[in-house]
């Protein structure tokens, strides 16, 4: 029988979203359109969400060590560091977690706007994740500003930055998005999870699908882990088979 998230208590939530007790996790979470979109009419995906959907994103929020997000969403959603009240610092304080997570934000240009790293207001500094290959201007004014992972040569070597994400205590990771950053990550098979809403909405368009970029063969195998009811929305989550 199909299950209301709207049943569901906290507690119940943290339990069917826990990361594992040891070692590095890495999750996505995304809300789509039944055909695939991920993001409406605006180019943003508020209008895709609903209640159970906001819940459960702030809930990862919260279990999470690290929010990573690719450059282009950031500056599409209008993205800046997490501040107090945005999550649950009780549920934090009692998993042991900094108070809040910083933003990881992938860019090979380092074009980013300063709203994103700024660290005023008591939110958590903004990491940034680069490549070798970044303008070298650009990268050195990026030093002085936010705290910088090199990671790989021409382009960001995904592998590299959930490494060194973890090798800094970050190792509960949540991806939000866009589907540039979740097609190259899914490619260096570095997603164990994903955490997908369905909209009951059809919006055709030339919307971006959950991950786009070349072909990836083999195609990453996911199995099913829960579903969730938020009247018409469904809550999916999905862990590779290999690890699950």
């Amino acid at each position: 029988m199909l299950q209301s998230a709207g049943d569901l208590t906290d507690d119940d939530l943290e339990a069917a979203y826990a990361y594992p007790s040891e070692g590095s996790w890495s999750r996505l979470n995304f809300v789509a359109s039944l055909d695939g979109a991920t993001a409406d009419g605006t180019g943003r995906s508020d209008g895709l969400s609903a209640p159970g959907d906001r819940r459960v994103f702030a809930l990862l929020r919260s279990l999470a060590d690290v929010i990573v997000v690719g450059a282009g969403t950031a500056r599409a959603e209008a993205y800046a560091p997490v501040r107090p009240g945005e999550v649950d610092t009780a549920l934090r304080h009692r998993l042991g977690l900094a108070p809040l997570p910083p933003l990881a934000v992938v860019s090979s240009s380092l074009d980013l706007p300063d709203e994103l790293l700024s660290g005023d207001d008591g939110a958590a500094p903004t990491l940034v994740i680069t490549c070798e290959g970044a303008p070298a201007a650009a990268l050195a004014d990026m030093r002085q500003r936010a705290e910088l992972l090199v990671c790989g040569t021409d382009r960001v070597d995904h592998r590299e930055a959930r490494e060194q994400l973890a090798g800094r205590g970050l190792r509960r990771i949540l991806t939000e998005g866009g589907p540039v950053l979740a097609g190259a990550m899914f490619a260096a098979d570095v997603l164990d999870e994903l955490c997908l809403t369905l909209s009951p909405q059809v919006l055709a368009g030339d919307a971006h699908r959950l991950a786009t970029g070349p072909t990836i063969d083999p195609a990453p195998r996911l199995q099913l882990g829960h579903v969730l009811a938020d009247h018409d929305h469904l809550l999916l989550r999905y862990t590779r088979a290999e690890t699950s």
